[in-house]
């Protein structure tokens, strides 16, 4: 059988011609990016743990495939950086797999190429995928300040969130070092999931990124809130990792991200009133 295996960095910008492939997805291995591959009509796909985290978020995709007869696994978030799909399938090791996945071999502590090339002998079969519910909503309203919106993938952000906080259930990794894709518009703040850090550090290095270009960010521990879910960022949230930009605002480790919000709106109320200049 012809090798249909494809790396990519995450579920969002898939190549031409992913019907039948096999891919190994830099995404987080939650719901969302479950919902584009089995949209997209894959053979099989390995998506990044990130940290499974609270109630095994990190993980919800491989029932949500198995259900769709769609061979998953995630890979280890220690073993291979989540956002780097080439690094997944280079050095990753399996950390789960579902049940399709186990009938064509794959298993536990497998190199992430190995289980590619098992999921690449199985039968393709279409799907029709669920409808994926509301992604994109307002957590909350202050008359004067920004909003706060709550978007389950950075991918849903759009051009009239410039100036507002964003709080989204991706992960705090950098795609392909470009700092654009850290937040596409200017917002005035945006938190992320650490997605338990992982490996060389890379679900935090939004963070450093945002900086440079004035945003203040923070991530939320993985075990705190549902990776890809920004309602339960929003409400179970405690704040991991801030920027030099977010502490310089009084935000630090531990908060939640409603305290995030409302030291925002202060700080951005004082600005524009000419009383601080961060």
């Amino acid at each position: 059988m012809a090798n249909t295996i494809i790396a990519v960095d995450s579920m969002t910008k898939l190549p031409d011609a992913i019907v039948g492939r096999v891919l190994v997805s830099g995404s987080h291995g939650g719901l969302y990016p479950a919902y584009l591959a089995a949209k997209s009509q894959v053979r099989g796909i390995i998506l990044n743990d990130a940290g499974g985290g609270k109630d095994d978020a990190g993980f919800a995709s491989l029932d949500y495939l198995q259900t769709l007869g769609i061979p998953a696994a995630t890979c280890g978030h220690l073993s291979a950086r989540i956002g780097d799909g080439e690094d997944m399938l280079m050095r990753g090791k399996i950390s789960r797999v579902n049940r399709v996945a186990a009938r064509v071999g794959c298993s536990v502590d497998q190199d992430v190429g190995q289980a590619a090339e098992l999921m690449n002998s199985a039968d393709w079969v279409e799907v029709e995928a669920p409808v994926y519910e509301e992604s994109r909503f307002c957590l909350s309203m202050s008359d004067g300040g920004p909003i706060v919106w709550g978007i389950d993938s950075a991918s849903l952000v759009r051009p009239e969130d410039e100036g507002q906080i964003i709080v989204t259930g991706s992960h705090g990794g950098l795609l392909g070092g470009d700092i654009a894709a850290a937040i596409r518009v200017p917002a005035a703040a945006c938190a992320f999931n650490d997605a338990g850090v992982g490996a060389d550090g890379v679900g935090i290095t939004r963070l450093a990124a945002l900086d440079t270009r004035g945003i203040a960010a923070v991530t939320v521990d993985c075990m705190s809130a549902c990776i890809g879910d920004a309602r339960s960022m929003w409400d179970s949230g405690e704040i991991s990792y801030v920027n030099e930009k977010a502490k310089a605002c009084g935000i630090n480790p531990g908060q939640t991200l409603q305290t995030f919000a409302a030291l925002m709106r202060q700080v951005i109320k004082k600005r524009s009133a000419g009383v601080v200049k961060i």
